[in-house]
C-alpha cells in the first residue's frame, strides 16, 4: 500500500479513494479512475499500480507451504507454556528485583501484553482474531493486556496470485475468464482470512473479489481443538478460573471465527444491512453479486470513498466534517435501538465517506444481533439507571445473563451505585462513552460479570464511533447525540401499559415479600437458636492492601533470607567447605518452599 504517494491535486487520472475490502479494509491513497486491464484472453498484461498491499517482509511459519500440524502444535504449545510460566512469576514476590511494588507488576504486565501481542501474529490467523475479540473483554484480562491487544494490526503477507486464481476457478466451479473480463493480479489488500482483488464483471461492473486464505480451514480446525485443551486448563484453575466462563468464552470465539470464514453468511449480513437502511440515501452498502460468491469467495460491487479518518482529503473535497460525525452517530444508534442488528466492528478503515457526505459501510463478516427479550432485559437496566437502583440493575444484569448470580453480589451492587452516584448526578452531556466505558471494565475485573460478546461489541464500537467522531469534529459528544434517542425510547416503553405492568410487577413483588416474611423470620430466629448464623464483614479495599502488604513482606523475607544464604555460602568456600557451599547455594534458589511463596 502506497499511503504516502503525493501527486499533484490537478491530475485527472486519480482520484482519493478506499476501498472494500471486507474485514481487512486499508485504503488506497491514490487509485487509477480507469481501470486497469491486467488479465484478458487468458493473458497477463503488465500494469502499473500505485495501490499496494502492505505484504510484510517478515516470513511466518504458519505460511509456508511445508508446515506440518505437528509443527503447528509445538508453535502453539511453545507460546502456551512460556504465558503460563509468566503468569505463575506475576505472582511471585521474589521474582522482582529490589522486592515487589504495584508499579512493578504493571510495568511487567505491560511488556508481557506486548510479548502476547507479537506472539499472537506468529501464530497467524486464528490467534490473530481470538487477540482482537479478546481486546474487547476488559472483564476477563488486565488494562495493560486489553490496550495492547487493541493495538493488534491484521496485516500478513499475501498468497500468491496462483493461489487466489485456484480458489476462485474451484470454488465457483469456471475459469476465470468466463467469470471476469479483467481480473487485478495484485490484490487491494491482505490480511489473515484472505485477501481482495479488484476485478471487471463482463457487463461492465466494477467489483471486488475477496478470496479467502488457502488452508485456512484446516488451520482453524487444529487450532481451535488445542486452544479448547488450553480452555479447559484455564476453567478448572483455582485461580484463573474463579469468576470464568472460559468454556463458554471459547465456544463464542469459536462460533465467531467460523461465521467469519463463511463469505456466504458476511454476503447475507450484508444484505440485511442494506435492507435496514434502505429509507435512508445517506448510507451506502457494497451490493452482493451472489453468482460469483461462494463460501471462499465474496464478490461486492465496488464502492469508492473518502476514508473517514482522512481529515484532510474530506476538507479538500468540501465534505461537512461535524455533519459527518452525526450521521455516523445516527447510524449505529438506528442500528442498535431500532433494527437490533448492528455493525460490531465500526473502526475508521470499515467507514468511508461518499462524494455527497454520505457514509459507506464495508464489512460484514461480525455483526451483532440484539434479540427481543435482550431488548426487554435492556429496557429494565435502563429503567434502573434512571432510577439509581442499583438492586434492579443488578437484577437486570442477571436476568440478561451478564451477571453470575455468585453469593458476592454486594461488591458488585456498591460498585454499580458508584457509577450511577458519580455519572448521573452530572449533566447527561457532558459524559464521555470511553470513561463509561472504562468504569465499568474496572468495575467487571475481578467482579463475577460474564459480558455476553454483544454487550462488549457494543461498548466497544460507541469507544471507537466517539474516537472517529472527535477527530472529525473536536466538539462532538456522542451522548449528546444520543440523548434523543434513549429519551425516545423510554417513552415508547413508558406509555400507560407500561407504567400500569410496572405497578403490578413492584405490588408483585411486595406481596411475595409481605407472605415470605414471616417463614424467613422463623428461619432466622430458628438459626440463631442453634447458633448457626455467621457474621461476615466485607471490606475488600482493606483485603487488596492487605494482600499487597503481606506479598510485600514475603517479598523482603525471602530477600534478607537469600542475602543470608549468599553470604554463608561464600564464606564456607572461601574456607574451602566445598560441599556446604554448594548446599546452600542451590538452597537459596527455593526460598518458597520455606516462606510459602
Amino acid at each position: 500500500m502506497n499511503c504516502g504517494l503525493k501527486l499533484p491535486p490537478s491530475n485527472p487520472n486519480y482520484k482519493i479513494i478506499a476501498s472494500p475490502e471486507g474485514s481487512f479494509l486499508r485504503v488506497s491513497a491514490f487509485s487509477p479512475v480507469s481501470s486497469s486491464r491486467p488479465y484478458q484472453n487468458n493473458e497477463l498484461v503488465p500494469t502499473a499500480k500505485l495501490a499496494q498491499p502492505e505484504l510484510g517482509k517478515k516470513k511466518y511459519r504458519w505460511n509456508q507451504q511445508n508446515y506440518s500440524s505437528l509443527g503447528r502444535r509445538i508453535d502453539i504449545w511453545k507460546f502456551v507454556l512460556s504465558l503460563i510460566f509468566r503468569l505463575w512469576r506475576n505472582n511471585r514476590g521474589w521474582s522482582y528485583v529490589g522486592g515487589y511494588t504495584p508499579e512493578k507488576r504493571t510495568s511487567r504486565q505491560q511488556v508481557q501484553a506486548a510479548w502476547i501481542r507479537e506472539s499472537l501474529l506468529e501464530l497467524g490467523p486464528t490467534f490473530i482474531k481470538v487477540g482482537q475479540l479478546f481486546s474487547t473483554r476488559a472483564d476477563l484480562f488486565p488494562t495493560e493486556y486489553v490496550e495492547e491487544l487493541s493495538k493488534l494490526q491484521d496485516r500478513v503477507p499475501a498468497f500468491t496470485y496462483e493461489q487466489a486464481i485456484a480458489t476462485i476457478e474451484t470454488d465457483l466451479g469456471k475459469p476465470l475468464n468466463q467469470l471476469f473480463r479483467n481480473f487485478d493480479p495484485t490484490p487491494i489488500a491482505a490480511a489473515s482470512l484472505g485477501q481482495v482483488h479488484k476485478a471487471q464483471l463482463h457487463n461492465g461492473e466494477e467489483v471486488v473479489v475477496k478470496i479467502q486464505r488457502p488452508g485456512l480451514k484446516k488451520l482453524f480446525e487444529i487450532d481451535l481443538a488445542i486452544l479448547k485443551q488450553i480452555t479447559r486448563y484455564f476453567h478448572s484453575h483455582p485461580r484463573w478460573g474463579k469468576n470464568r466462563d472460559w468454556l463458554g468464552i471459547y465456544e463464542e470465539c469459536s462460533r465467531i471465527l467460523w461465521q467469519e470464514a463463511d463469505y456466504l453468511n458476511e454476503g447475507r449480513n450484508a444484505d440485511t444491512f442494506r435492507r435496514n437502511f434502505r429509507d435512508q440515501d445517506w448510507v451506502k452498502v457494497p451490493k452482493i453479486y451472489w453468482r460469483y460468491t461462494s463460501p471462499k469467495v465474496l464478490t461486492l460491487e465496488y464502492l469508492p470513498g473518502i476514508k473517514i479518518s482522512h481529515y484532510e482529503a474530506l476538507d479538500a473535497a468540501g465534505i461537512d466534517r461535524t455533519k459527518v460525525a452525526k450521521l455516523s452517530a445516527q447510524a449505529y444508534l438506528q442500528q442498535l435501538l431500532g433494527n437490533g442488528f448492528f455493525h460490531a466492528d465500526p473502526h475508521p478503515g470499515n467507514l468511508a465517506v461518499s462524494a455527497n457526505g454520505g457514509l459507506i459501510f464495508y464489512d460484514f463478516g461480525m455483526m451483532g444481533q440484539i434479540k427481543a427479550n435482550v431488548k426487554v432485559g435492556l429496557m429494565e437496566t435502563l429503567f434502573g439507571i434512571t432510577q439509581k437502583d442499583a438492586d434492579r440493575v443488578v437484577r437486570s444484569l442477571i436476568d440478561l445473563g451478564a451477571l453470575a448470580p455468585t453469593g458476592e453480589i454486594a461488591p458488585v451492587r456498591r460498585s454499580i451505585q458508584y457509577m450511577l452516584d458519580n455519572f448521573m448526578d452530572k449533566e447527561f452531556t457532558e459524559q464521555s462513552v470511553n470513561a463509561i466505558s472504562d468504569d465499568l471494565y474496572e468495575i467487571a475485573y475481578d467482579q463475577p460479570f460474564r459480558f455476553p460478546a454483544t454487550f462488549t461489541f457494543v461498548l466497544r464500537a460507541f469507544s471507537t464511533l466517539e474516537g472517529v467522531g472527535k477527530g472529525l469534529d473536536p466538539n462532538f459528544n456522542f451522548m449528546a447525540i444520543a440523548q434523543p434517542y434513549a429519551l425516545d425510547l423510554i417513552d415508547k416503553n413508558t406509555a400507560t401499559a407500561t407504567i400500569f405492568d410496572e405497578i403490578s410487577r413492584q405490588a408483585a413483588e411486595i406481596s411475595n415479600t409481605t407472605i415470605g416474611l414471616p417463614q424467613r423470620i422463623d428461619a432466622t430466629l430458628d438459626r440463631l437458636e442453634q447458633g448457626d448464623v455467621k457474621l461476615r464483614v466485607k471490606a475488600s479495599e482493606s483485603d487488596r492492601l492487605l494482600r499487597r502488604l503481606s506479598l510485600g513482606q514475603k517479598a523482603t523475607q525471602q530477600s534478607i533470607f537469600i542475602s543470608a544464604l549468599l553470604l554463608c555460602s561464600t564464606l564456607l568456600f572461601v574456607n574451602a567447605y566445598i560441599k556446604p557451599a554448594i548446599g546452600l547455594g542451590l538452597l537459596k534458589c527455593a526460598p518458597r518452599y520455606f516462606l510459602g511463596a
